[in-house]
């Protein structure tokens, strides 16, 4: 039988061109479409670090781990969503 959900971690970047304000904005923004299509685990804000090389021409970046448990279907939307919004320089989804 196929499995129908999965345990995933994901990173996600923000650029620090957003603000404090944008920066809580997108997590929020995140944080809500994951527990909508699936359950968190766990949040850690890593906050801002700099970047092993320039994104985009910035040097900093904020960092938000999510451990997340969803359908197999989500990862890929999730994907998709993290690439057309504005204020993310880089994500990545790993399954656990």
């Amino acid at each position: 039988m196929p499995k129908t959900t999965g345990n995933y971690e994901t990173v996600v970047i923000f650029n620090t061109k957003v603000g404090e304000e944008g920066i809580a904005a997108l997590t929020e923004k995140f944080k809500t479409l994951i527990s909508d299509n699936g359950t968190i685990n766990n949040i850690e804000e890593w906050g801002k670090r700099r970047l092993a090389y320039p994104i985009e021409d910035e040097t900093e970046g904020h960092y938000v781990l999510i451990d997340f448990t969803s359908g197999v279907a989500f990862p890929a939307e999730l994907d998709r969503i993290y690439k057309i919004t504005d204020g993310v320089l880089r994500s990545m989804i790993i399954a656990k």
